[in-house]
């Protein structure tokens, strides 16, 4: 009898996976106007831009426990992994958080070839058609050239401050995965090609913008499964 294995996931495709878990259920109960959630969000909001040590109240709602867990037939994850993991999840969760403050749809939305999602095109989305808005770009420029998370993740909340106001929705499951490689010796290169491709992946078509009805998620390399929840709310 023939025994099929899989290869495990690399540890950039769980913070990726363990991000979008977390924020779909986050997300859902938000949309749905739910007391506890609408106060777990006020409460995560307080972290964007700073790192998970300096926040311990917020680990409860983050919870990386799944992180911790050996998966079955492969190793456990090493410390430099953890705490690397642990950081991105929690700087992606604290950032969408502030995304989603007082907006009725979902800000949180997965990446497809065909409805561009990634941090490079979400800039790209807040410019004019056909025009290059170069204040715009080089906040790109500077979140890529960070000499640290910390820097990072305040510059990305300069970002996603403008991206809320226009209601241009993130995959910020995508976006975990970055920030966990960018920690990396020459991670940091890797995730600016990866945010330089995105923005030119944004041709200016609006109606690429619009929310999905039932599509299924592109099964590329820069995606998760499973699409997340678009139910509105009036805003909070």
């Amino acid at each position: 009898m023939t025994t099929i294995t899989t290869a495990p996931s690399s540890v950039r495709e769980q913070v990726a996976r363990l991000t979008h878990q977390r924020i779909s259920e986050w997300q859902g109960r938000y949309l749905a106007d739910d007391a506890k959630a609408v106060a777990a969000l006020a409460r995560l909001r307080r972290g964007a831009g700073r790192n998970a040590g300096q926040l311990p109240d917020l680990w409860e709602l983050v919870d990386s426990s799944p992180l911790h867990e050996r998966p079955r037939d492969a190793r456990a994850l090493s410390e430099g992994e953890l705490s690397r993991a642990e950081e991105a999840v929690h700087t992606a969760l604290t950032l969408w958080a502030l995304h989603q403050q007082a907006r009725n749809t979902g800000m949180h939305q997965l990446h497809r070839r065909e409805l561009p999602r990634g941090l490079g095109a979400a800039v790209h989305r807040l410019m004019s058609a056909g025009e290059i808005d170069e204040p715009l770009r080089k906040r790109l420029v500077r979140a890529g050239t960070a000499p640290d998370l910390t820097t990072l993740a305040q510059r990305l909340r300069d970002i996603v401050v403008l991206l809320r106001r226009e209601e241009v929705r993130l995959d910020y499951a995508l976006l975990a995965g970055q920030l966990y490689q960018w920690q990396w010796p020459g991670g940091a290169d890797t995730v600016r090609t990866e945010w330089g491709r995105s923005f030119h992946a944004w041709r200016g078509d609006d109606e690429l913008w619009q929310q999905p009805t039932a599509a299924p998620a592109d099964a590329g390399d820069d995606s998760i499964d499973t699409e997340t929840d678009t139910t509105t709310k009036d805003a909070s």
